[in-house]
């Protein structure tokens, strides 16, 4: 079996060791070289041909934003950000994300203990190594062409209608922004679990508030799920929906990891089966692994529209992939045609 091999930069000769060492425990990893900075990195990528980068923000002589711009221009590979937990970091590793790299993570820290990172890190690189890098690149370009503008919402209707449940992952920052741009001001209640490290969701939330119609928000233990107001499930919180009356809230838990992840789609999936049920409408987008196809077949099987994004459209159709492969899929799209035809869905009686 060949291994992915692996190239770390990073300034820190701490996190470069213990990167190395975490990664070298798993025998699908071959950690091939490390970079304290990009032009060291850029001798070795030539050198070492790497299959996946893991990248830093905050770097002496060119920021890991501006050398992952040239090398997505110039000599294009699957890059995942791991940046310090601090907000300036978050808001740079978002627009790294925009840039070509193919996920964010944490360094160890107070979020994560070292065990938990590598886990969830090794499965990220896993997840890039299949990212079809010219796929990526051609992504990039067509967003990068449309550059939309922040809007001016309009107020929105403060009746509880039909849930919109999203779960994604490798490539879902973008896919998720897609979709949700199409919604207008009175579109359903929408929750979403997007993989992502503590304190990145809510710069993700931020930036996806200033482009779409409807508001986006980090959720809050309690908040309510109504019409035309996305939550975001934060960062290391497992989110669930719950219901009171005819009003839908949220609830943040912590508890185990499940599916190498927390938040998990799985989680927040089983309790809109159990509390929307058939008036849900459920979406699994790009993504490595297999969080969400079990609970999409649960909201299925309650009755709830269910939408697997097609493998063309994806980044990584592992978790669509794994969904259609249960059963979970009432039916499979392109990434254009899902937003219609969830709010077509949540339209029907």
């Amino acid at each position: 079996m060949n291994k992915i091999k692996v190239l770390v930069v990073d300034d820190s000769a701490v996190v470069r060791q213990i990167l190395t060492r975490e990664f070298s425990k798993d025998r699908e990893l071959e950690v091939v070289g490390t970079a304290p900075d990009p032009y060291v990195a850029r001798d070795k990528i030539l050198q070492l041909k790497p299959d996946v980068i893991t990248l830093d923000v905050e770097m002496p002589r060119m920021d890991g934003v501006t050398f992952l711009r040239k090398l997505m221009k110039h000599h294009p590979l699957p890059v995942i950000i791991v940046s310090s937990l601090t907000a300036a970091g978050s808001e740079l590793a978002l627009e790294a994300l925009n840039c070509g790299a193919v996920d964010v993570m944490c360094k160890p820290g107070t979020a994560y203990s070292v065990g938990d990172m590598s886990e969830l890190l090794i499965q990220k690189i896993k997840g890039a190594a299949m990212v079809d890098m010219r796929k990526r690149a051609a992504i990039i370009k067509e967003r990068a062409e449309s550059s939309p503008q922040p809007i001016v919402r309009r107020a929105m209707t403060r009746t509880t209608n039909k849930i919109i449940a999203i779960g994604a992952s490798t490539g879902g920052t973008e896919a998720i922004k897609d979709v949700l741009m199409e919604f207008g001001a009175g579109a359903p209640g929408t929750v979403i679990v997007q993989h992502m490290p503590e304190f990145f969701t809510k710069s993700f939330a931020e930036r996806l508030n200033s482009l779409c119609e409807i508001e986006v928000k980090e959720a809050e233990h309690g908040d309510r799920v109504i019409p035309g107001r996305a939550l975001l499930a934060p960062g290391n919180r497992h989110m669930v929906l719950k219901r009171s009356g005819a009003q839908y809230l949220v609830e943040l838990k912590d508890g185990p990891l499940v599916f190498h992840q927390r938040p998990a789609v799985e989680i927040l999936f089983n309790s809109v089966a159990m509390y929307a049920g058939k008036n849900a409408v459920g979406m699994v987008l790009t993504g490595m692994g297999k969080d969400g196809a079990k609970g999409l077949l649960a909201m299925k099987e309650a009755g709830a529209h269910t939408i697997v994004q097609d493998e063309a459209s994806s980044v990584v159709w592992g978790m669509p992939g794994e969904a259609y492969k249960v059963g979970a899929a009432c039916v499979v799209l392109p990434l254009k045609k899902i937003a219609a035809e969830a709010l077509k869905m949540a339209e029907a009686d």
